[in-house]
């Protein structure tokens, strides 16, 4: 994909399709880093914890939170 960088204000913009950043996993209004690397310029989406709401979504809604969990027998000295 070729871009045109643009003057946007007193500063300098580009502009990318929906289907380029969908591709890249980028949404409306995420906040990227920008770097450069050998000479190119590298975004990459910033990282953020998600919340149990967003987590929760991400499997359907499920996390099975009220299941039990089997617990082995005492290794080493830790005490039940």
């Amino acid at each position: 994909m070729q871009l045109r960088l643009k003057q946007w204000g007193n500063g300098t913009g580009i502009r990318f399709t929906k289907e380029f950043l969908r591709r890249a996993g980028i949404k409306l209004n995420d906040t990227l880093n920008a770097e450069i690397v050998n000479g190119q310029i590298v975004l990459t989406p910033e990282f953020r914890h998600r919340s149990l709401k967003e987590r929760a979504a991400a499997y359907g809604g499920q996390l099975n939170l009220s299941s039990e969990m089997e617990r082995e027998e005492p290794v080493g000295s830790e005490v039940w």
